[in-house]
C-alpha cells in the first residue's frame, strides 16, 4: 500500500501551513529531534504561535502569568514564656547521655555512671524555614508511533501553554507531568525507516551474520570450528539472521504522530536559616532534628515576619522571601509559600569525671546527644 494514502487530510504539507497556527511560532529547529539526513524535513513544522522558541529536545521554560501581590498575614506577637527552651532535668540529661554512650561500642560507661553534672545551660536557637512551591512549563516537539490517533493539527487554534489544563499534586511536593498539547498533532512518515517499518540491524550491518564467538572468525582452523562449521560466521541474534529488525522509532507502524509536548514541573524549593547561639554545638547537627513549632503560615506569596521578637529571624525571612520570589518568579509560577519558625531545644551539660571537666549537648525534640570530647573511648575491630 502506498504510504501516502494513509496520511490524514489534516496533515500539513508545507512550512507555511504550520506557521499559521496561533501561539506556536518558532517551535522547531532543524536537526534537534531528527537525524542529520532528515534536517530539511524538520523545517516542515514551521513556527507555531504562542510557543516561540520551542525546539525538538526542549525549548526552555515559558514565562508564567503575572504574580499576585503578597498580603501581610497576622504577625507573631511579643515573646512569651512558651517560647523559651523547655527545661531539661538532670535525670533526663543523664538518660539521654546513657543511651548515646550505649549506642557506641567503643565507649565505656564509667563517665555516665560515675560522672557528676556540675551545671546545665539552655540556649535559644531559632530555625526559620521557607518553602516555595512552584509550577514551571516548558515545551518541545515530540513524536510517537502512530496508532490510529486522529491528527488534530489546524482543527482549531491550540491553547496557550499556561491555558493547558494540568492537575497539580499535593502542595509542597515534587511532581512532573507531560501533556500532549491539543491541536498540534500531525501524521508523518517515520524519518528513520522512511515508512518501511524496519531498519538495518546495526549489530551485523545488515548481513545477518556476525563473527563466530567460538573461533573468533578463524574459520579454517584445524580442526574446523564445529560451531560455525568452519565458516567463521554465526547467525546474528539481534535480527535473527534477517539483517533487518523492527524500526525502533516507529515500532513497525511506519508513521509517526508528531506533536508539541508540554512538560509541567511542580517543585518545592526549601531553604532554612539557623539563628545560632554560641554554645559550641556544630550547626550541621541540627539539620537532622525537629524543634518546637512557634509560627507557621502559608500564602500564595509570603510576607516577611517583620515583627518577630528575634531580629535575626525577621531579617532571614525578609531576605529569603525576596530571593525566592526573584529567582523563581521569572521562570515559574509561585503557587504557594510557607514559612515556619521552630525553637530548637539545646542544653549544654557540664560534668566532671576523674577531676576533669567535660561537656555534652542534648538537642532537638529527639534529645540527641553530641559529646566530641567523650573521655573513655577505645579502638576496636568488629570481625
Amino acid at each position: 500500500m502506498n504510504s501516502a494514502a494513509a496520511y490524514s487530510p489534516l496533515m500539513p504539507t508545507s512550512a507555511n501551513t504550520f506557521s499559521s497556527v496561533p501561539f506556536y511560532e518558532g517551535n522547531v529547529s532543524a536537526g534537534a529531534m531528527y537525524p542529520p539526513v532528515m534536517a530539511p524535513q524538520a523545517n516542515m513544522f514551521g513556527n507555531v504561535p504562542g510557543y516561540e522558541g520551542t525546539v525538538p529536545g526542549g525549548g526552555g521554560f515559558l514565562p508564567p502569568p503575572m504574580p499576585m501581590e503578597p498580603v501581610a498575614p497576622p504577625q507573631p506577637g511579643p515573646e512569651n514564656p512558651e517560647w523559651s527552651i523547655p527545661s531539661l532535668s538532670e535525670d533526663e540529661a543523664r538518660t539521654a547521655f546513657k543511651e548515646f554512650v550505649s549506642s557506641h561500642c567503643c565507649y565505656g560507661d564509667a563517665p555516665v555512671t560515675q560522672g557528676v553534672i556540675t551545671s546545665m545551660e539552655p540556649f535559644n536557637t531559632f530555625r526559620y524555614r521557607l518553602e516555595t512551591f512552584t509550577e514551571s512549563r516548558s515545551t518541545e516537539w515530540a513524536h510517537k508511533p502512530h496508532e490510529g490517533e486522529p491528527a488534530d493539527f489546524y482543527a482549531q487554534p491550540a491553547p496557550r501553554p499556561w491555558e493547558v489544563q494540568a492537575t497539580p499534586p499535593k502542595l509542597f511536593s515534587d511532581h512532573t507531568e507531560k501533556i500532549r498539547v491539543p491541536y498540534t498533532s500531525s501524521v508523518k512518515e517515520c524519518h528513520t525507516c522512511h515508512a518501511a517499518g524496519t531498519e538495518q540491524c546495526r549489530e551485523c550491518s545488515g548481513s545477518g551474520k556476525k563473527t563466530c564467538p567460538v573461533c573468533n572468525g578463524a574459520a579454517k582452523s584445524d580442526p574446523a570450528c564445529t560451531h560455525c562449521n568452519g565458516t567463521g560466521k554465526d547467525r546474528c541474534t539481534k535480527c535473527d539472521g534477517r539483517g533487518k529488525k523492527q524500526c525502533e522509532t516507529c515500532k513497525g507502524k511506519r508513521q509517526l504522530l508528531t506533536y508539541i509536548e508540554l512538560k509541567v514541573e511542580w517543585k518545592n524549593h526549601v531553604e532554612a536559616h539557623l539563628v545560632e547561639q554560641s554554645c559550641g554545638l556544630k550547626s550541621d547537627k541540627l539539620s537532622s532534628v525537629k524543634g518546637k513549632e512557634l509560627f507557621k503560615n502559608s500564602q500564595n506569596l509570603a510576607y516577611p515576619l517583620l515583627g518577630f521578637p528575634n531580629p535575626a529571624v525577621s531579617q532571614a525571612s525578609e531576605r529569603l522571601i525576596k530571593e525566592h520570589q526573584t529567582k523563581n518568579g521569572q521562570t515559574s509560577r509561585i503557587l504557594q509559600q510557607r514559612q515556619t519558625v521552630e525553637l530548637i531545644p539545646i542544653t549544654q551539660v557540664n560534668y566532671k569525671w576523674k577531676d576533669k571537666s567535660y561537656v555534652y549537648y542534648v538537642y532537638g525534640n529527639e534529645r540527641k546527644v553530641s559529646a566530641d570530647d567523650y573521655p573513655e573511648t577505645c579502638c576496636c575491630v568488629i570481625l
